[in-house]
């Protein structure tokens, strides 16, 4: 479809047209607004031995940290992306378990100083009316956007596909081009506190309020070509038995 192509940006779709991506979240560091003084970061950092025992993360096989792994791969090559996640592992305050949002909690409980996460949890904990704690947690907390001084911040998306049986293919399509209009954009995007893939869209506030950054340019389908072996080099690295030391 030409409006899909119009609308959303080469690095977040499928080259064949086979997804589409509809919001993008940024995979960020988590920082103790006590504890961390600095204000920049970079992945590359995380294996720098200053945050040894610091350091809070989910699996190390998870689909995002697989993706983040890739990311990696794709900027500097095998070589370092092993060494960096020797260095990482060695870095963490304990095993990984749990998911983001538990990474933030464990910020705020000071068993990390700082943790990897997608942005949208912080938000959601931030704007989380039902559990009250879970904003004081996020309170706690500051997001910091990696490498924005050089490559800018590894994105995942959430998306779209159509299925071939489809049995409404010509509706199901003007769906999906209605979702990636500015209108459709704006409400998806305000309602899971996510970025647009569409230019020029205003995001929530929640998202406004952690400041502009600068996305890494790897097209997304880069990433899923290399997430088989971003997968191995985790489970080489033992990442998910913690630190070594």
């Amino acid at each position: 479809s030409a409006v899909l192509t119009a609308n959303i940006p080469a690095a977040f779709r499928d080259p064949k047209g086979q997804w589409f991506g509809l919001t993008s979240r940024a995979r960020v560091i988590y920082a103790s607004k006590d504890r961390v003084k600095q204000d920049a970061i970079t992945y590359e950092e995380l294996a720098d031995p200053k945050w040894k025992g610091k350091i809070c993360t989910r699996s190390g096989q998870h689909v995002y940290n697989v993706a983040l792994t890739a990311s990696m791969l794709a900027n500097m090559g095998e070589a370092k992306t092993r060494e960096w996640l020797a260095g990482v592992r060695d870095n963490l305050a304990k095993k990984p378990a749990g998911g983001d949002r538990d990474q933030a909690k464990a910020i705020f409980a000071g068993e990390c100083d700082i943790a990897i996460g997608n942005t949208y949890y912080i938000a959601a904990m931030t704007t989380n009316e039902k559990e009250p704690e879970q904003k004081t947690q996020a309170a706690a907390i500051k997001v910091l956007f990696p490498n924005v001084a050089n490559r800018g911040t590894h994105m995942n998306v959430s998306g779209m596909v159509l299925a071939k049986n489809a049995p409404n293919k010509a509706n199901a399509i003007k769906l999906m081009e209605y979702l990636s209009s500015d209108e459709a954009q704006k409400i998806y995007a305000e309602a899971n506190n996510e970025f647009p893939v569409k230019s020029g869209i205003a995001v929530s506030p929640v998202v406004a309020s952690w400041g502009k950054f600068k996305q890494d340019p790897v097209a997304l389908a880069e990433i899923a070509k290399l997430r088989k072996r971003a997968s191995e080099l985790v489970d080489e690295a033992k990442f998910d038995q913690g630190p070594s030391s």
